[in-house]
């Protein structure tokens, strides 16, 4: 039975977190200041120790400095509120395993106790003697801001909601409609549900329906036999086989024709497909999930999307808060981003001003975590010490309001961007975007251009 030390001064708190680990098979002892704890250390063999880093006394940093002087390979997770992030991520700097914002997640705390666990026993190999020279570095400590697959744990209230809807969906068999703004997490999520399946050991494959035609859409999901169109060389596996016992993820769902729809709405309810071409049915077994930036409903209404496939789909919705509408998610997401960024760049930026903070939580975020994480990046790369400044950030951060809007006019709806600038015309396809909350295929008859363009201008102007 592992050992778990809870320091905390919120007695209540304690308690319940006393409760709650000893039913997953912890011894859990309990104490609500610092130097009780290194007492306790010293008397007691520990594995694992929960610290709160507001104390009265000694805080949470503290108590940290103590247990890396006297016992460096003994796990401290730090329990931090949102105002702290900053601190805590200094605190994994100087050797904390992780830490976790409150209020609590009891899911994700349970996972982090025993990922922390597993990593000290990891780390349990046999010491060196006095003065043996050693052969290797000591593992260092881990540094996340997310779990192991990469998802993020949001703080704000909006988030909490969705992540409740995703504790309780995600284990199930259950189809899921995923809404949101473009850049807002939708893949993300998609895939927290994906892992937290039974299927999850056994493939996720996302399709962009988007970027799909209706020639090769078809294709793409169902495979082709050879000779059944021209360029059709050899028998293609298609992306529901491949998905085979695990999870399909279809983003925007809204852009698929009606053609395909029904060819889609055939294999959900018979879990049978035909290869193009083919005249032999093939079994299934697939979890479907689904994401739109659009409204399906009005989309059902207006007669683009079928009604009878939006029914198979909606089993279960989930709709994903653009990021002004969780803003208290903005750091942690950024803290997040830094991580990356720092490892893509080889840089080591620990964290950034106040005030760049400031402007994080000011800025309206229009393309969502997209746009974060690309800004981010950029400032790392600019940095030039240990944080990003407000000198690292790009104008349209620092601006109150973007200056592009004085460039052009907002009479028209349309615009041909043969006779524009580069400079209005990445604005001009921000706005369709905006305007067509995403959709590109509505971009695209906003721009006057094709949606093959449209996708290679996105990419050419890196807004994607």
């Amino acid at each position: 039975m592992k050992n778990i030390l809870v320091v905390d001064d919120d007695s209540t708190f304690c308690l319940m977190l006393q409760s709650y680990l000893t039913k997953y098979g912890f011894s859990v002892t309990t104490t609500g200041n610092v130097d009780t704890a290194l007492d306790i250390i010293k008397k007691s063999e520990m594995d694992l120790i929960l610290s709160d880093y507001r104390m009265p006394g000694k805080d949470g940093m503290e108590m940290l400095e103590a247990i890396k002087k006297t016992d460096p390979g003994l796990p401290l997770i730090l329990m931090t509120s949102y105002g702290d992030i900053r601190l805590a991520v200094r605190a994994m700097k100087l050797g904390a395993y992780d830490y976790i914002t409150k209020p609590v997640n009891p899911t994700e705390l349970l996972e982090l106790v025993k990922a922390a666990l597993n990593s000290s026993s990891a780390d349990n190999l046999p010491q060196s003697k006095p003065g043996q020279k050693e052969d290797t570095p000591a593992a260092k400590p881990r540094k996340k801001s997310a779990d192991d697959n990469g998802f993020v744990h949001g703080v704000s209230n909006n988030w909490k909601k969705i992540s409740e809807h995703i504790d309780i969906v995600g284990p199930t068999d259950m189809s899921v409609i995923i809404e949101g703004e473009s850049g807002t997490g939708k893949e993300f999520v998609a895939r927290r549900l994906h892992d937290l399946s039974a299927r999850s050991r056994q493939q996720f494959v996302a399709i962009d329906c988007g970027a799909l035609s209706n020639e090769i859409a078809a294709s793409e999901f169902f495979g082709h036999v050879k000779g059944s169109f021209t360029g059709a060389v050899n028998d293609k596996k298609g992306q529901f086989e491949e998905a085979q016992g695990g999870t399909i993820f279809l983003d925007e769902i809204g852009n698929l024709s009606y053609e395909i729809q029904v060819m889609l709405l055939r294999a959900i309810q018979e879990r049978k497909i035909r290869r193009v071409g083919g005249n032999k049915d093939i079994p299934v077994d697939i979890r479907i999930i689904v994401a739109t930036n659009e409204d399906l409903v009005k989309n059902v209404k207006t007669g683009s999307f079928r009604e009878d496939l939006y029914h198979r789909l909606n089993e279960f919705k989930i709709t994903v808060n653009p990021l002004r509408e969780r803003r208290d998610d903005v750091a942690v997401f950024a803290t997040r981003f830094l991580e990356m960024a720092n490892d893509e760049l080889n840089k080591s930026v620990i964290g950034f001003d106040d005030d760049v903070l400031q402007k994080f939580y000011e800025y309206p975020w229009t393309g969502n975590l997209r746009e974060l994480k690309n800004v981010i990046k950029r400032s790392v790369l600019l940095a030039k010490g240990s944080k990003v400044n407000i000198n690292c950030l790009p104008q349209e951060i620092l601006s109150t309001h973007n200056e592009s809007d004085n460039i052009i006019s907002h009479q028209h709806d349309t615009v041909d961007l043969k006779v524009l600038s580069e400079q209005i015309e990445k604005v001009k396809i921000i706005e369709a975007l905006e305007k067509s909350k995403y959709n590109k295929s509505k971009a695209a008859k906003l721009l006057n251009i094709d949606r093959k363009t449209l996708y290679n201008k996105i990419k050419m102007y890196q807004l994607d």
